[in-house]
């Protein structure tokens, strides 16, 4: 058994479609969590400002190194939030590719996976991103740019890519575990 939720295995075992996701952040909430491995805890990292919150669920794909050097994150579509910890199987739907300036100005990418709880019913038709409003789409993207730009960092997103190519990213990521 994993010591950390970090060790989970990415893929759910007997499912070549299903990823776990650990969620960080439930929907609605101000408070961005984040987990800290050395600790196995959730630590408040930050509060949004008076009248912002996440739009779902966020958290990240266990097992996973994203070229920020932390796991792979991603926004989840659940019927109804989930709590800090909860592991979800999901299913991915698509991926925003995009680039972060951090405060001193380097250049970074921090791409965001979306994904759909395999097994919601509310969701249960949306196979990619296409599936997702545009206007849902668009929303989703100010969320990014407003939540880092409170942080005094900027994003751009440099495409909208759909389940093969966030599968793609993925692997990419993956990490051995001991």
């Amino acid at each position: 058994m994993a010591s950390s939720l970090h060790q989970l295995p990415a893929h759910v075992p007997h499912s070549r479609s299903r990823v776990h996701v650990v969620v960080e952040t439930p929907k609605g909430g101000r408070n961005k969590f984040a987990f800290e491995p050395d600790l196995q805890v959730f630590k408040l990292k930050g509060v949004l400002p008076e009248g912002h919150s996440f739009p779902f669920d966020f958290g990240f794909v266990p097992s996973t190194r994203a070229a920020d050097g932390d796991p792979l994150d991603v926004l989840l579509l659940l019927s109804a939030p989930a709590f800090p910890g909860c592991v979800v199987e999901a299913r991915l739907i698509g991926a925003l590719e995009v680039e972060q300036r951090e405060n001193d100005g380097q250049v970074v990418r921090n791409d965001r996976l979306l994904a759909v709880a395999a097994d919601s019913r509310e969701h249960d038709d949306i196979r990619e991103i296409t599936d997702l409003s545009k206007v849902m789409l668009r929303e989703i993207e100010h969320f990014f740019s407003s939540y880092n730009e409170a942080h005094g960092r900027e994003i751009k997103v440099l495409h909208r890519v759909g389940p093969a190519r966030a599968a793609a990213l993925l692997k990419q990521a993956l990490i051995s575990t001991p």
